[in-house]
């Protein structure tokens, strides 16, 4: 398979004027791509340039406010909620942060609702950049409605990420962001692209058969990981991230799209604590580190994030390179 190679500027740069194209504003573009340029640097391409093209449609159909203005209200001492004003969520999240911290330093523990926004971004950024600022940091959201219940066949959850991360002092937080799905959405949406198979775990066809074809699944079901395990955790963030706050399930998320195949609209929460107040402050960074080397002296493990650290710092220097169907793909937005 052909690439083609571009620098993380580079990369930014076609995304904001991409988006900058379709009519977001310079805030609202600039957010956007540097997500996605983030999720390219970590090589976690399945939320990085690969979204560009639902950013792009969303704007341009009017569905999403590309000129949002987010709104942040006290509900109570220790929760914030955020009204995204019907745009994407990365300026949302970049302007909520400092309440955020300055919050849950205050209260000890703090939580963030975001509403009325939409959120197709990989989750790890925001709680990574809560754990640089020495908060523990636990997100949560819903999308669509892909994954089927446990002995289930039709799609009722959406893929329903979790995202968390622990500081570590001068070191890279430990940072984990996965779906309660066996597989990402995304991954099997690159692997229909690239013609590669799933495993059986991933999903099934319409009428609940088995299958490692990847077009099969997205027509199907997806599957929670673990069975039950995995649709139990779907269905806990469809309840904080939808009704908890005030926002859509991932069925009314499908509802609300009518069928556009848009990005989805829905909520977001996040809950972020302050270890100086919850009775360890001197010590729970060094009893953290207890057991992350007890995980670290077995041979083949790794901590959650390392890989994308290390990615990172490789892709600062080297770019990244960008399939030539991706390339195609988002060379004919700017026709």
């Amino acid at each position: 398979m052909s690439h083609v190679h571009l620098s993380l500027q580079d990369a930014h740069d076609l995304a904001f004027n991409c988006l900058r194209d379709a009519g977001a504003d310079d805030n609202n573009a600039n957010a956007a791509a540097a997500r996605m340029v983030q999720a390219e640097a970590d090589k976690c391409y399945s939320h990085g340039l690969f979204r560009l093209a639902w950013y792009v449609k969303g704007v341009k159909s009017g569905r999403v406010n590309g000129t949002a203005r987010p709104r942040i209200n006290q509900l109570a001492p220790a929760v914030l909620q955020v009204n995204g004003d019907g745009g994407f969520a990365p300026y949302g999240q970049e302007i909520a942060h400092r309440p955020l911290v300055a919050c849950a330093r205050q209260q000890g523990i703090a939580a963030l609702a975001f509403t009325n926004m939409f959120h197709i971004a990989a989750m790890w950024p925001e709680v990574e950049k809560l754990a640089r600022d020495g908060l523990v940091a636990i997100s949560v959201t819903a999308s669509y409605p892909y994954v089927a219940p446990a002995g289930g066949s039709r799609p009722v959850f959406g893929t329903n990420p979790m995202g968390f991360a622990w500081p570590r002092g001068e070191k890279d937080p430990l940072v984990f962001d996965q779906a309660s799905s066996s597989t990402a959405r995304g991954e099997i949406m690159i692997a229909a692209r690239d013609g590669h198979t799933v495993p059986e775990t991933a999903g099934v066809g319409p009428n609940g058969e088995t299958t490692t074809d990847p077009n099969v699944v997205l027509q199907g079901a997806q599957l929670g990981f673990g069975g039950y395990k995995g649709a139990s955790l779907a269905m806990m963030i469809e309840l904080l991230a939808g009704p908890l706050i005030g926002d859509f399930l991932s069925i009314e998320a499908k509802s609300d799209d009518g069928g556009n195949g848009g990005p989805p609209k829905g909520g977001e929460l996040i809950i972020a604590m302050d270890p100086a107040m919850f009775g360890d402050a001197d010590g729970f960074l060094a009893h953290g580190e207890k057991l992350f080397e007890s995980i670290a002296e077995q041979d083949g493990t790794r901590l959650p994030g390392e890989r994308r650290f290390a990615n990172r710092a490789a892709t600062k220097t080297d770019g990244i390179q960008v399939p030539q169907a991706l390339w195609d793909e988002i060379s004919a937005l700017r026709d």
